[in-house]
């Protein structure tokens, strides 16, 4: 009866949740991370075929697509850096 708004709330909560990981994933790793992202995502997708409940099953899907979507958001985030919107991580110079 409530599955519906108890996803909606996982939805929101999982993008929300997923906005600081992207963020804090291009300051340290670059968004060369992103087959993380993907791995991730895929494994997640998966698992969510296999579980039976509605709740937990969609909970994966959302997870697991945020995922994905986070991998748009990494070439984005790297925009935004460069545009100087968020600080750029200096990277040691190799000698």
């Amino acid at each position: 009866m409530l599955d519906g708004v108890i996803i909606g709330g996982i939805a929101f909560a999982l993008i929300g949740l997923f906005h600081p990981i992207v963020i804090w994933s291009e300051y340290h790793f670059s968004s060369r991370c992103w087959p993380a992202f993907l791995l991730a995502g895929l494994a997640l997708l998966a698992a969510s075929l296999f579980v039976r409940q509605t709740i937990p099953s969609a909970a994966l899907g959302v997870a697991g697509m945020s995922c994905l979507w986070s991998i748009l958001e990494l070439k984005e985030q790297e925009k935004r850096v460069a545009r100087g919107w968020f600080p750029k991580k200096e990277r040691k110079k190799s000698t």
